[in-house]
């Protein structure tokens, strides 16, 4: 928006309060349906009603039925008064139909989606949960999509604009994507790839095999998170003396202390400078670590999509290096206790 403001010599302001009228969403340009007449069928119509020609005569021409031209002459004011240019603005015109938003025609929907943003749900979860929780009822689904368009676009009349600050950014207009920051990746010595990992991490069928990663905080503080593959059960551990190598592989062995031997079969990690004593590691603990592929977060997926739930918790500026283990539990505890861990929750604990 700054960069558009200084081609228009405007301030940013006034650009951003542009923008908001839409939630910073394009709106789909508008296009004549091929199946309508189009102006220079119009023009033929209004020459051939000034040369005194049949309906019909007309139509043939046009490779129309009759009763399209006699339909398009009545709505306009009849053979004495048709005009081509004025009957295609009026046309234009009665084409837009401002459908309403399924959100604002469906007050129940409208409700379960509010209290579901209320508590810290994505757009994305309850476009999932519904159709789970409601089976039966075709009419209560909704895409995140237009959950999104209805809290951006305050004139859709649906959702309330302060439902905005459930959302984990918080954001209230939609926003591109800046360049990515510095990594620091590239700095592991002798990494074992994910490529060698034992196959049945890869199905998710047996439990052990954990995915991790660091989420940060305020001044670079950060904490670590550990998601089970199988049950996608959520750990989460401290860092007070931040997210050094040796740092976090003590805070590491501590955390993986907390659980019988036998539920650790492998652990993923991406390829952060964080993790360059993962051989020291290994042999303390006896755990390999494997590491993705440069660029492909999606190979510890499941651990990617925790962290973007943490956000709700723990926002970008949260001084993550004041946290205590007892904070992380809750909040671990209440990711745990979704709707959508129970029945892996129940199994990885019959195992505990």
């Amino acid at each position: 928006m700054r960069v558009i403001a200084r081609r228009l010599g405007r301030q940013s302001s006034s650009i951003r309060t542009l923008m908001m009228k839409s939630g910073g969403i394009r709106s789909s340009e508008r296009c004549r349906n091929p199946r309508h007449l189009s102006g220079a069928e119009r023009e033929e119509i209004s020459r051939g009603v000034a040369a005194g020609e049949s309906t019909r005569a007309i139509a043939r021409r046009l490779g129309r039925p009759a009763s399209t031209v006699c339909r398009e002459l009545a709505r306009n004011g009849g053979r004495s008064f048709y005009r081509a240019a004025r009957a295609d603005q009026a046309a234009w015109q009665r084409a837009r139909r401002p459908k309403t938003c399924k959100l604002a025609a469906d007050p129940l929907l409208a409700l379960v989606v509010e209290a579901k943003l209320r508590a810290w749900w994505s757009p994305e979860q309850i476009a999932g949960w519904l159709p789970t929780f409601f089976p039966d009822s075709a009419e209560m689904r909704v895409s995140h999509e237009t959950i999104y368009q209805s809290l951006f676009i305050q004139s859709r009349g649906a959702l309330r604009r302060e439902l905005t600050r459930c959302l984990r950014t918080g954001r209230t207009i939609r926003r591109p994507r800046g360049a990515p920051k510095p990594s620091g990746k590239g700095q592991i010595r002798e990494p074992v790839m994910i490529s060698e990992r034992p196959a049945e991490a890869d199905d998710r069928a047996v439990p052990g095999h954990w995915e991790g990663d660091l989420v940060m905080g305020l001044r670079l503080t950060a904490i670590g998170t550990l998601v089970e593959r199988h049950s996608r059960f959520v750990m989460l551990f401290p860092l007070p003396n931040g997210h050094t190598a040796e740092a976090v592989r003590a805070a590491l062995g501590d955390a993986i202390g907390r659980l019988p031997n036998q539920m650790w079969r492998s652990l993923t990690w991406d390829q952060g400078k964080e993790m360059a004593e993962h051989a020291t590691f290994t042999i303390d603990t006896g755990l390999q670590i494997y590491f993705c592929d440069p660029k492909s977060p999606w190979q510890r997926g499941s651990n990617e999509n925790t962290n973007g739930l943490l956000r709700q918790y723990l926002p970008k500026k949260t001084n993550m290096a004041a946290l205590t283990q007892d904070q992380l539990d809750r909040i671990a505890h209440s990711l745990n206790n979704s709707c959508e861990l129970k029945g892996s929750l129940q199994h990885f604990g019959e195992l505990l």
